[in-house]
């Protein structure tokens, strides 16, 4: 196989990967909390050069890989996948459990059949048990919930309900509970789960709780952060790399066909 066609091969799957994700993106311009994916092209030599001198065999030294394949090292792959956690747009509903996070780095808690998983949507409802859950029907996380084992904030009684800026909810002048508002100590911990959910590891060490300050917006909801125009955008340039590289894919098969005929039918003396 030609060395060209490999990599115009590598390079448009690649591509492939990059345009499903910004077709994700585009999918959910209107999902609240949602946060914008991208990702980080690179080659294999860049990433080789990296880790070359650290390998324990004898022959993976800087010189061997002198003789290393200098064609397969270019072929373009994702070498990250990132999120942006920048802040969506906050929109106002007038909805008493509609909550908005004011800072981009906060979190509430959510109980999942998969265990507890943080999000940012801020679109909330109760039950029919009177527990505050998300539109997915996981319950939201009370304060304290790491320590005491607090499931979620149940309303008894009945009447308008209150949410203070530090995420205490009030039924008149009754405390009903405290929303747990936590941050992670690098959001590069976070796993995505799906559209609205995020998993961390170790979650007792890397999730802290916020107890003071400004925190929430009740009223409000957070949009997505993704740019509808930038997308587009991206989907065009994308669309483009693949057809220049099937384009090469072509050249690259018609010209092995075209030496493979001329090879074969030469008559040899």
């Amino acid at each position: 196989m030609q060395n060209g066609y490999y990599q115009a091969t590598g390079a448009m799957v690649t591509q492939f990967e990059k345009l499903n994700i910004t077709a994700n993106n585009l999918a959910n311009v209107n999902t609240q909390g949602y946060k914008r994916e991208s990702v980080v092209i690179g080659d294999f030599e860049r990433l080789f050069q990296k880790r070359r001198d650290e390998l324990a065999l004898e022959n993976h030294t800087k010189e061997a890989a002198k003789f290393f394949h200098r064609t397969l090292n270019r072929v373009p792959n994702i070498v990250e996948k990132t999120i942006d956690f920048s802040q969506g747009v906050l929109k106002y509903t007038g909805n008493s459990l509609d909550v908005a996070l004011k800072d981009r780095g906060l979190f509430y808690a959510v109980k999942t059949p998969q265990g507890i998983r943080l999000t940012q949507q801020s679109s909330f409802e109760l039950n029919d048990k009177g527990e505050l859950v998300t539109g997915d029907g996981f319950k939201v996380m009370g304060a304290d919930f790491l320590k005491s084992q607090q499931e979620a904030i149940r309303i008894t009684k009945q009447g308008k309900i209150n949410i203070s800026d530090d995420g205490t909810v009030y039924v008149g002048r009754e405390k009903m509970g405290r929303l747990f508002i936590g941050r992670v100590h690098h959001l590069k911990a976070l796993h995505k789960e799906g559209d609205k959910l995020y998993s961390v590891t170790n979650i007792e060490e890397n999730l802290k709780q916020v107890k003071q300050g400004s925190l929430v917006k009740q009223g409000y909801i957070q949009m997505s952060n993704v740019n509808a125009v930038r997308e587009m955008t991206d989907l065009i340039e994308t669309n483009r790399l693949v057809e220049m590289y099937q384009k090469v894919m072509t050249a690259q098969m018609d010209e092995l066909n075209r030496d493979a005929i001329t090879k074969i039918a030469t008559p040899r003396a």
